[in-house]
């Protein structure tokens, strides 16, 4: 399995920080969030991973080069002229990711989830994506169905909701940042330029298996903003 991790984003939330730093190279307990998903995913035996840059890209570049990846072959995919968001930048990178399972993380988000039972589980589903979420609040929510297919979306704030599967029965359950695919998933995305992964999922699920995996109970936290870090060093030495 290959590993997309993306640490392009502008981080408006992690202001001043991000005023002069990509939130990739954010702190928490002495490593940025950056290392620390990296050897996250060394874990499980993932060395082959590729970032995605934007915002303050040569920090990012110059941090990776000097620690020699951390132990991990990191490929890096140069979005400084257009940031193209989490969908958008899967594509760009895709002739970086070989014809392998894809596993995509986004760097903010710090987590334990069992990857190797969340690999096994998408094999047994024998989807085209499965999804890690769980039972947490949350603003916005992906809809899935009784089987735990992906059927839909809903923000709760502004009650916006995209139906993309008819279901008698809907449950919400929240996104986790965490992503497995199947390498032919790429192919099929017909969205172009800058989208998020939530919009290919939707686009996609009518006619495709988007599986959710419920890991439920499993330290994650979503390192978004300057005051979520005392807590991310609380739950993560």
């Amino acid at each position: 399995m290959i590993a997309m991790l993306f640490a392009a984003g502008l981080g408006t939330r992690f202001k001043p920080w991000t005023d002069k730093h990509p939130k990739a190279l954010a702190i928490v307990n002495g490593k940025t969030l950056l290392q620390r998903n990296i050897e996250y995913l060394q874990k499980y035996d993932i060395t082959d991973v590729v970032v995605n840059v934007h915002h303050f890209a040569d920090q990012v570049i110059d941090t990776i080069e000097k620690n020699d990846g951390w132990g991990s072959t990191v490929t890096i995919s140069d979005e400084s002229d257009e940031l193209l968001d989490t969908g958008g930048g899967l594509l760009k990178a895709k002739h970086l990711l070989f014809r392998d399972t894809i596993l995509t993380l986004n760097v903010d988000i710090l987590t334990e989830i069992n990857l190797k039972h969340f690999l096994a589980h998408h094999q047994q589903e024998n989807s085209l994506i499965t999804v890690a979420v769980s039972e947490r609040e949350t603003s916005r929510y992906l809809l899935f169905n009784k089987y735990d297919r992906l059927i839909g979306w809903r923000n709760k704030i502004t009650n916006e909701t995209k139906i993309v599967i008819e279901a008698k029965d809907i449950f919400e359950k929240a996104y986790s940042g965490l992503a497995i695919f199947q390498p032919e998933a790429l192919d099929l995305i017909t969205l172009r330029g800058k989208f998020s992964l939530i919009d290919a999922y939707l686009q996609l699920a009518p006619q495709n298996k988007i599986a959710a995996y419920d890991h439920t109970g499993e330290p994650l936290i979503d390192v978004g903003k300057p005051e979520s870090v005392a807590k991310a060093e609380q739950m993560f030495a």
